[in-house]
């Protein structure tokens, strides 16, 4: 491929450097090969040209940048662009050109990863070849990776996609995080239609406001929804008038879903053991739906995903047929055991929100006491962690503060902003003693909730990742109190 191919939005390629042949592209200088271009990316912690001359003397054929390094080897190119992430993504969609024929992403602060992997689902009952991308990994007809990142790197974001085409995947349903829509990492993503859950406090560590916040999420439908495509919107929650109001304006089709839904509205729901029957209408017509899902968040979720399908060209009525036979994504509002007939529940809930609609969503089952262990990550938003308390002491009977992903930061210190927002709440610093003393004080009537770490399966102290699952320490807990 010839530079110019690889970077054909810039204008200031001369000749000599347009024809320069490219063997591969990286944001990384320590994984630099000779033919390789080098993108320098302005990063949280280092400017990415500061590695520009490692780059170069690593055989790099070209430093793509913002603004030329202060020193570059004779005989290196240097390309400037305006904006160094946006042509990282836009390069590496051109190196890796294959992509699935439907994709749908989905953004907001709560439900991503629901939505998407319920939008896999439905597709794959339907029929067709379908995959998901998200926090819990790649997950496809014949394979299931985990992963770290909710959107990864734009290069391993977009090689996975020409790897999924390749495999013969047709339909994608994906996450689109906040970090990764303001990083650009999806740009270059061919996006047939784009969901909106919901909007609460989140990452505030990264986004100076609530407003930036929203501007980065908006970026789903302002820039990458390709023109004619469609946006499905939950319309029940603060801060959807303003996603309505940004698809209007960009002139995308809109679906709306939900009880103030004119797409899908939700007009009933019953619950029935650990599932639910739903009340919908679409197009004029009544839906009877059997959800065997728990909480009115995953009603949310499920209608969403039921809007990006039918958006993409699936018929309705068995589209909202396939609801009927959803299974949650792990680690969400996930069933892992129970003890003396009280259910055990782990979710990933590390967020306000989150925790409050878990919370709140088992609070039907319970007869006797609704117990939560749950923590707070380290080095992230601190201002979390006393709303987070607040709504565990108003929600749960019982609660146990413990660790959670403590990172570079005091443990102790991540526990006490919790407990002074939740006076008469224990705590147990171990996560995996939290979860054996909830497990052991259950009784009849009980709901325990563990909330924070989901599908994790390691625990973050300091710079190591220490192996540890909600879903074993449960286990664990269960067989010590048989045996």
């Amino acid at each position: 491929m010839k530079l110019a191919e690889l970077l054909i939005d810039s204008a200031s390629l001369d000749a000599r450097t347009a024809a320069l042949e490219v063997a591969g592209l990286t944001a990384d200088s320590r994984t630099v090969k000779r033919g390789d271009v080098f993108v320098a990316v302005h990063g949280g912690k280092a400017d990415g040209l500061m590695f520009a001359a490692d780059a170069a003397a690593a055989g790099a054929v070209a430093i793509v940048g913002e603004r030329a390094p202060e020193r570059l080897p004779a005989g290196t190119a240097f390309v400037g662009v305006k904006n160094a992430r946006r042509a990282l993504a836009l390069a590496a969609a051109r190196l890796y050109p294959r992509q699935p024929k439907v994709i749908a992403a989905v953004t907001g602060t709560s439900g991503k990863t629901s939505v998407a992997a319920f939008t896999r689902q439905i597709w794959a009952a339907l029929g067709h070849a379908a995959a998901s991308i998200g926090t819990i990994g790649v997950v496809t007809p014949k394979r299931e990776i985990y992963g770290a990142l909710t959107t990864p790197d734009p290069i391993a974001l977009h090689r996975t996609l020409d790897e999924l085409a390749v495999e013969g995947v047709t339909h994608l349903a994906m996450e689109a995080s906040s970090h990764g829509l303001d990083q650009h990492r999806l740009d270059g993503v061919r996006v047939a239609a784009g969901g909106f859950t919901n909007l609460s406090r989140d990452h505030m560590d990264y986004h100076p406001t609530i407003e930036a916040y929203l501007a980065a999420k908006l970026r789903l439908f302002e820039a990458l929804v390709v023109d004619g495509g469609t946006a499905v919107i939950e319309v029940d929650h603060a801060q959807a008038d303003a996603v309505v109001a940004a698809v209007k304006k960009r002139g995308l089709k809109l679906m709306t879903v939900g009880r103030r839904g004119d797409g899908i509205r939700l007009v009933s729901t019953v619950i029935d053991g650990f599932a639910q029957k739903l009340q919908v209408e679409h197009g004029g017509q009544s839906y009877t739906v059997a959800l065997p899902l728990v909480g009115a968040f995953q009603v949310e979720n499920a209608l969403v995903a039921a809007g990006l399908a039918i958006a993409t060209g699936s018929a309705p009525a068995p589209v909202l047929a396939a609801l009927a036979h959803l299974t949650g994504a792990k680690g969400r509002l996930d069933l892992v055991g129970s003890k003396d007939g009280a259910p055990i529940f782990v979710d990933y809930a590390h967020k306000p929100d989150a925790l409050a609609k878990a919370l709140e969503a088992l609070r039907p089952y319970v007869k006797r006491r609704l117990i939560v262990v749950f923590g707070a990550g380290g080095d992230r938003d601190q201002g979390k962690r006393p709303l987070m308390g607040e709504i565990a002491m108003k929600n749960a009977d019982s609660v146990i503060v413990t660790d959670d992903n403590p990172r570079n930061e005091n443990p102790a210190a991540i526990r006490a902003a919790i407990l002074k927002a939740a006076p008469g709440a224990t705590e147990i610093g171990d996560r995996a003693e939290a979860i054996r003393s909830a497990v052991a004080g259950l009784r009849t009537g009980d709901v325990l909730l563990i909330a924070g770490k989901g599908h994790e399966t390691g625990q973050i102290v300091g710079n190591r990742t220490l192996p540890f699952s909600d879903h074993e320490a449960v286990a664990a807990a269960l067989e010590e109190k048989v045996a």
